[in-house]
């Protein structure tokens, strides 16, 4: 595993110009500057009731990507569920939306991703789907997809590259 965090997600397209690069500007959070692994998903909209599900599974070195639509007006992932992540073996987290807490997240062994930060927590509905195929731009993500993040952003494959 160790071996596989030394990575540049520009080396990766070099060498795989075939992957797909997420379109966002990315902001970083959590100790872990670099992550990968194999993809889950969820796609919800200002509710994180599947996010709170997910990560609180066992998450084998795998990514979860939050598809929130682009929204920023609700948080996705605080420190409680960024901690519970990292506690239970996530490598990471990529939100396609907000976070919030990210003075507490950045001291949790976790990587995130994030296109902004929004103090205001979700309403818990319910709502969402987990491990559904995802379209973000014209990037297709399914479950089980490889993902690779660092400080220059976020790549997907449909195999593993390393």
């Amino acid at each position: 595993m160790d071996s596989m965090l030394k990575f540049t997600t520009p080396d990766l397209c070099d060498a795989h110009p075939e992957i797909a690069v997420l379109p966002y500007q990315w902001q970083s959070f959590g100790q872990m500057e670099r992550f990968a692994g194999p993809v889950c998903t969820v796609a919800c909209f200002e509710d994180n009731s599947r996010v709170a599900e997910a990560v609180a599974e066992a998450g084998e070195g795998r990514v979860l990507v939050v598809d929130g639509q682009g929204s920023l007006d609700r948080s996705l992932l605080g420190d409680r569920l960024a901690g519970l992540a990292a506690d239970n073996g996530w490598a990471g987290v990529v939100v396609i939306g907000a976070v919030r807490d990210v003075e507490v997240i950045d001291n949790i062994a976790i990587g995130v991703r994030a296109l902004g930060v929004c103090p205001r927590k979700t309403d818990k509905q319910g709502r969402g789907d987990r491990d559904v195929p995802l379209r973000l731009g014209e990037v297709p993500i399914n479950p089980g997809a490889w993902l690779y993040a660092d400080r220059n952003g976020v790549v997907i494959s449909e195999t593993a590259l390393i």
